[in-house]
């Protein structure tokens, strides 16, 4: 996944300036709205500051541009104006005009006071007004608002970084996109929405920001595909932002998000969300998609596994069969990630297991999240026989309470025995227990723990007196004494192929 984009550069608020001791502002004239923020800070003596404005700028000056007399001046805006006062309101006109943010005014040496006209028309105009004491040098004003500005920078950083690695690991696990969708909305503390390409919402995470927020954003979303684009946004009549962001190449998708602020790494982390849901709902196409679609019509068409196997990539493959943990049931997204995860695109998902086909030159790892049975390499004949070990395995995976179990390459002694044979014994040596499912569990994970009451009882989550009593149960129904290991390798054998 690609580095997130470095986020803007953030704004300074302009009550943090005003509450540096160090600095000793004082703020007298203009709106005190705590929404105000700066972008950087400008030293200019200029009278018409306006050419020289980018916007959100906190403009400093020591009114050496002032007219010194009270008779008709040239004003800012370069039209006679009547006296200083006229001066005063065309020239803080022109920095509202420009968008400044704010105006500081340094005391000494050039005046001892801020002219009252300037206060004045600060006022008038919705113009923060801050004097600036003697020992105060507009220097030290400047290296604060970059000091702030380096600090607030750090932080949105450290939060992209920190969405980033979160974002990461909800999709690994065995529910990818709900987790992403969940931890987006909680890092934007708004709503995130998928979109399937018929525009209905197919996952949802977080809370309405402030109002509803579903009808605009789905409009968004349905806008971002009509148009083509790869992101739209919008805001509310209550100001809450809206965006959109269409995941792939063309097939549907559309990631939407309302939160009722825009910070400035918000879109850095849901453009991350984005590029983790497109890999989960993607569809690949290309030569190897092309093979895979080949080897499926063959054989519905009859070909013979052996005669379809290279066009899938290779001729032997393991067969991992795996379930979400604790007791979870895989959706199909789930499955495609785990598939995804393991390195392999050949995934089933059938009564709550997922199972993938992945090339034998691979070994599969643990995966967080998943309990997983992984069969030794096998070649398309015995594909079969491979999907029952892997079974097995899982099984013997849960009963444990592990992650992963590798079946062994060599043939089991079990294995030598025709399938149908020993299933019909394994079937009337349990019948006694009478298909009681908690009885054949506990004798199975039981045995599977040699025996062990207590390691029996964490693993079923049960009691470590319920154990002993169904154990004893068993050997009433069955006849058998437990403690001969002769019975128990017969009784493992037989709950095996059950």
């Amino acid at each position: 996944m690609p580095d997130p984009a470095v986020p803007p550069t953030p704004a300074v608020p302009l009550a943090a300036l005003l509450a540096r001791e160090d600095l000793a502002l004082r703020r007298l004239a203009g709106p005190s709205d705590p929404g105000r923020v700066v972008h950087g800070a400008l030293a200019s003596e200029m009278a018409d500051p306006y050419p020289y404005l980018l916007g959100g700028e906190l403009l400093l000056t020591a009114g050496v541009h002032i007219p010194g007399t009270a008779g008709p001046q040239e004003g800012a805006s370069g039209r006679e104006e009547p006296g200083p006062g006229g001066y005063f309101d065309a020239y803080v006109s022109r920095i509202v005009a420009a968008g400044g943010a704010a105006l500081g005014f340094g005391v000494a040496p050039v005046h001892d006071t801020v002219p009252p006209a300037l206060v004045a028309a600060c006022e008038a105009h919705g113009l923060p007004l801050l004097e600036v004491p003697p020992r105060t040098t507009f220097a030290a004003v400047a290296r604060a608002v970059w000091q702030l500005m380096a600090q607030a920078r750090h932080a949105e950083l450290r939060r992209v970084t920190e969405a980033q690695q979160s974002l990461a690991s909800a999709a690994s696990r065995p529910d990818p996109v709900p987790s992403v969708l969940r931890r987006l909305a909680r890092h934007l503390d708004g709503r995130a929405v998928l979109y399937g390409p018929e525009g209905a919402a197919i996952a949802e995470a977080g809370r309405q920001p402030g109002e509803p927020v579903d009808g605009p954003l789905s409009a968004l979303a349905r806008l971002l595909g009509a148009r083509g684009s790869a992101t739209a946004s919008d805001t509310t009549p209550a100001g809450v932002h809206l965006a959109a962001y269409a995941l792939g190449a063309g097939h549907g998708f559309v990631l939407g998000v309302a939160a009722p602020r825009r910070d400035p790494g918000d879109h850095t982390i849901a453009s991350v969300a984005a590029v983790l849901l497109s890999l989960l709902t993607g569809e690949h196409h290309g030569g190897t998609e092309a093979a895979r679609s080949s080897a499926l019509v063959r054989l519905l068409l009859g070909a013979a596994p052996e005669a379809v196997a290279p066009l899938l990539g290779g001729e032997r493959w393991r067969v991992v069969h795996g379930r979400p943990e604790p007791q979870g049931t895989p959706d199909a997204m789930a499955a495609s990630a785990l598939g995804a995860a393991l390195g392999s695109p050949l995934v089933d998902l059938a009564e709550g297991v997922v199972r993938v086909l992945v090339p034998a030159d691979r070994e599969p790892a643990a995966q967080a999240g998943w309990t997983l049975g992984v069969s030794a390499a096998a070649g398309p004949a015995d594909w079969p026989a491979a999907d029952t070990r892997a079974a097995r395995a899982l099984a013997r995976a849960r009963a444990t309470r592990v992650p992963l179990v590798r079946d062994g390459d060599r043939p089991a002694l079990a294995d030598l025995l025709p399938s149908d044979e020993a299933e019909a014994h394994a079937r009337a040596l349990l019948a006694p227990l009478g298909g009681n499912q908690a009885l054949a569990d506990t004798l199975r994970t039981w045995l599977s723990l040699h025996g062990s009451w207590d390691r029996t009882a964490v693993a079923l989550g049960v009691h470590r007196n319920t154990v002993r009593q169904r154990i004893t149960r068993c050997a009433a129904l069955l006849g058998a004494e437990l403690d001969d290991p002769d019975v128990r390798m017969e009784l493992w054998f037989a709950l095996r192929r059950r």
